[in-house]
């Protein structure tokens, strides 16, 4: 296995899509359209940094099944650095996901195997990450495994990113405050505040993330105590918050909180649209290393944009060649 410079440790999950013109209400049956493909948090965000051009692995769970024997197979069809701990005492994770004519989603995931992913699993695997500069993570899998791939990140200088989605009541304030970069978006940013900060009020406030001014936005940002976080916003782009001066050094940044513009696109469907901003963000790191943080998050708008075009999570994750073609930079 060749040395990668990105590890993901995450979720696997075959999402089940179906398309209508609006979301059917309770006890309404609408017609569509069905496909089904690769996808889940982590492997999304592997699938997008690879596409970048940088050498990516991704490390999760399947079960026994067909759909684990997909996984395999799409990975070997795009040529993607993956290892899976088989758990043939649980099933590969699956999702339904209704999509509108807007391109608004709503998600259902059976976690199946994720769940079981361990944190021996990982820390065996402790060499992969010897040469790695971002270890990224998400909050979909079993939490001892994320920390594990976090404090391994630590251990070998790696830069430890958080997508701390979806929500997770389990998820100690101490492994979140692992992380040198987490990238919430509004709910999540709201649920951070609540579950490290204590305050619903200003949970409220972060829910309202998109219509804040910079300086509230900056100031809630603030009452997480995290060293730096990007706030998705969909449509509005992101937010950048650095919590002190030492942070905006580390990543020459010119401002301690700003916004970065999103792109103009035709989207179609917003599913994983959060997961190609992690996992362009984690590729920007390294092809930009020692560049603005603001370069990084430009690149990973411009990922994220790109993917809502396709439909589908995994499959619609654009690649290098594709975002330069269309935004044009370097």
């Amino acid at each position: 296995m060749s040395t990668a410079h990105v590890v993901v440790v995450g979720s696997y999950v075959q999402d089940h899509c179906w398309t209508c013109d609006t979301f059917p209400v309770t006890g309404e049956t609408r017609i569509g359209e069905f496909s089904t493909g690769p996808g889940g948090k982590g492997y999304n965000q592997a699938v997008a940094c690879h596409r970048q051009g940088v050498p990516t692995l991704f490390l999760g769970a399947i079960g026994r099944d067909a759909l684990g024997d997909t996984a395999r197979r799409f990975s070997d069809g795009i040529g993607l650095a993956v290892d899976f701990e088989e758990c043939p005492d649980s099933f590969t994770a699956a999702s339904s996901i209704l999509v509108d004519a807007r391109g608004d989603n709503r998600i259902v995931v059976a976690l199946g195997a994720n769940a079981r992913l361990s944190g021996d699993f990982v820390r065996a695997r402790r060499d992969h990450f010897r040469d790695a500069r971002v270890v990224v993570t998400q909050l979909e899998n079993r939490i001892e495994a994320t920390r594990a791939a976090m404090e391994l990140a630590r251990e070998s200088g790696a830069i430890p990113l958080l997508n701390p989605a979806p929500r997770n009541p389990d998820a100690p304030a101490d492994l979140i405050r692992l992380a040198d970069l987490v990238t919430p978006n509004e709910t999540e940013f709201a649920w951070l505040l609540e579950h490290l900060a204590g305050d619903a009020h200003a949970a409220r406030r972060g829910l309202e993330a998109v219509m804040l001014p910079d300086d509230e936005l900056q100031a809630l940002c603030a009452r997480l105590d995290l060293p730096t976080v990007v706030i998705t916003l969909g449509a509005a782009g992101s937010f950048v918050a650095h919590r002190d001066e030492a942070a905006r050094t580390r990543w020459h940044d010119a401002a301690r909180g700003y916004r970065v513009a999103a792109e103009q696109v035709r989207a179609i469907d917003t599913t994983g649209a959060g997961d190609a901003f992690s996992g362009g963000l984690a590729a920007a790191l390294v092809f930009g290393e020692g560049r603005p943080l603001r370069e990084a998050v430009i690149h990973a708008n411009r990922v994220a944009a790109l993917s809502t075009e396709t439909r589908g999570t995994a499959p619609a994750m654009p690649t290098r060649e594709a975002v330069a073609a269309r935004f044009g930079g370097r």
